[in-house]
Formats: C-alpha cells, sequence, structure tokens
C-alpha cells in the first residue's frame, strides 16, 4: 500500500519485448521468463499492474489525447454517428447514472480500415494523421495484450489452448472524458466494478481519477499519474478460463478539481456467439468449478437490463457457482 491513499503497484518493464521477436533469442527468453513472474504475482495478488512499453512515445501519446480532444469538441449529432453492433461500444453521452462519464468506441481499432471508418464518421472530409496515430497506438496495445495474455497461458502450461482463446478475443478502444464536477455534483466518474472482458489496458492524462480496491479489503486507492505507465486489469472472464486462480479487481473512477479528465482503454473481450468455460486442466479436486458456461451476447444482455442493480463482479453474478 502506498502514502497519502495512493497504491504502490508493481512497474513491469516489457520495454526489451516485441511479440514478433524470434522467442528462442537468448536475452528473448530471459527477459521473458523474468517478467512472466512478475505478471502472475502481480495479478493473483494485485489483479493489475503498470507497463512500461516501448513504441508508444511520448509525442504519439501527446498526438492521440490531442485527437481525444478534438472528437469531444465536435457536435453531438457527430459523435452520434459513433455507433456499434455491441451495446456499450459506441458513443455514450453524459447519461443520468454517469453524468460526468463521456465516451466513444472504435472496433477492432488495430486494423487500419477500422479505424479510417472512424474518422471519416466524425471527419467527413477524411482525418489521415489522427487515424494513423490511433492505429500505430492500438496495434502497440494489443502487441503487449498479446504477451501478456501469452505468459498467463504458458505459466498454467495452457499454450495448446492459446490460439484458440486468441481466436476467441475481439478489442475495441473507449477514447473517454469526464468533465470536472460543478459544485454539489458527485465526484463519481464510473461506478465501482470489475471488467467483465478478458483483459484491460488503462492510460489516464493529466487528471488522476482511477482507483483501485485491494483484494479482500474496503479501502480505495488512488493510481498514482504516469503518462509513460499503462495499468493492465485482468478481467472476469480471463477468470472463467482459468477457473478462479488470478483475481480481477474492482475499480473505479473519481473526478475531483476543475479539470476535464481525458483517459483511453484497449479492452479485450469475448467475441459473442461462442460458449466461454473454464479450461479443462484447471478444474479438478482442488479446484472445483467456479464458473458455469456461458455466452458473452448473452451475459451482455443481462447485464443492460433495464432497471437490475449494478454488480460489482458482474460475471460471477451471472454463472458463478456457490459451494
Amino acid at each position: 500500500m502506498g502514502s497519502d491513499g495512493y497504491i504502490q503497484l508493481p512497474v513491469i518493464d516489457f520495454s526489451m519485448l516485441n511479440y514478433n521477436q524470434n522467442p528462442e533469442a537468448t536475452n528473448h527468453l530471459l527477459h521473458w521468463d523474468s517478467i512472466k513472474t512478475q505478471v502472475l504475482e502481480s495479478l493473483q495478488k494485485y489483479g493489475c499492474f503498470q507497463a512500461s512499453i516501448d513504441g508508444v512515445p511520448p509525442e504519439l501519446n501527446e498526438a492521440v489525447y490531442g485527437a481525444i480532444k478534438q472528437l469531444y469538441e465536435l457536435p453531438l449529432e457527430v459523435k452520434s454517428k459513433n455507433v456499434s453492433t455491441t451495446m456499450f461500444n459506441g458513443y455514450i453521452g453524459n447519461s443520468t447514472p454517469l453524468p460526468l462519464y463521456e465516451s466513444m468506441g472504435i472496433d477492432e481499432p488495430y486494423v487500419h480500415q477500422q479505424v479510417e471508418n472512424f474518422t471519416n464518421l466524425m471527419w467527413p472530409q477524411g482525418n489521415p494523421q489522427v487515424c494513423n496515430d490511433i492505429h500505430i497506438y492500438s496495434k502497440k496495445l494489443r502487441e503487449v495484450e498479446l504477451m501478456v495474455k501469452k505468459m498467463v497461458f504458458e505459466i498454467f502450461d495452457l499454450e495448446k489452448h492459446l490460439n484458440e482463446h486468441i481466436e476467441l478475443t475481439t478489442y475495441v478502444l473507449k477514447l473517454m472524458k469526464y468533465r470536472a464536477p460543478k459544485p454539489n455534483e458527485t465526484y463519481l466518474g464510473l461506478h465501482p466494478h470489475a471488467d467483465a472482458g478478458i483483459m484491460t489496458i488503462l492510460h489516464q492524462n493529466e487528471v488522476e481519477g482511477l482507483e483501485i480496491q485491494m483484494k479482500d479489503e474496503e479501502e480505495w486507492l488512488k493510481v498514482k499519474l504516469s503518462p509513460n505507465l499503462f495499468t493492465i486489469m485482468a478481467g472476469e472472464t480471463l477468470n472463467v478460463w482459468l477457473n478462479g486462480r488470478l483475481h480481477a479487481p474492482l475499480h473505479r473512477v473519481m473526478l475531483k478539481g476543475n479539470t476535464d479528465r481525458f483517459s483511453l482503454a484497449l479492452f479485450a473481450l469475448p467475441k459473442i456467439g461462442y460458449t466461454l468455460k473454464a479450461v479443462e486442466e484447471m478444474v479438478d479436486e482442488e479446484h472445483p468449478l467456479l464458473f458455469k458456461p456461458f455466452d458473452y451476447g448473452e451475459f451482455v444482455k443481462f447485464l443492460f437490463t433495464v432497471g437490475r442493480p449494478i454488480d460489482k463482479f458482474a460475471v460471477k453474478s451471472y454463472c458463478g457457482i456457490s459451494y
């Protein structure tokens, strides 16, 4: 635990690794195995860690956040064109339960055409610079997500299942704005929850707000702002695959001060239409099945049922098994 209400998350250096690097290279193997151990310890204890990664230099980070600010200066009728076939992935604006929160989403942002489709929708005259910046940024974050996923599957001797689970993964990049609260208005930007997906890579810029609750504790601890670090979180679906071997952390966003907060997140999510369940090797006498098999599309419908209370651990509420 950190001082002054801050959490001291492990910082893991991914800058020496490249997903396409020769896995047999000696230096790569040494770094890979060392980082893999740190990843496991962090995801079991905290459910998350902070990562230093290569490929997102300060100028690219600055350019992407400049683009996000431009996007939120667009008229509402333009932002509202950002729609998605998946609930919650398109434009969301200052709703009643979350009056400070606004977001836009880009499906499969590591695919250049997908980003171009989005930027052409926002800027009909085209905006190739913003398109390229967001695409490069997203490709790098996905590369890191794939490395972490590969490490986790290696740790549990599940390499033979890795490609199948990569095929079951889809991505959305969420570009988010939290406006500064007015006097006597809620400080809550985003309610306490564990991410339901597979993995999330978060970044906050200029204004803090992300808070995390330690496992089995009630105190909320702030994640210190660091423009060069990304917070990587395990999601509940990853924990379903691993039958509870990791921890999906509770987190929220709290706003103070009079400055708008901008942030982004790459969400690795299960594809809809497939049955998600624990990998067979993860279930034994010592580790009984913790989650019933489920379809993510049906879960999303459940999640957004009108009038349903918000669950902190929504997947567990939906398909968890009690003993």
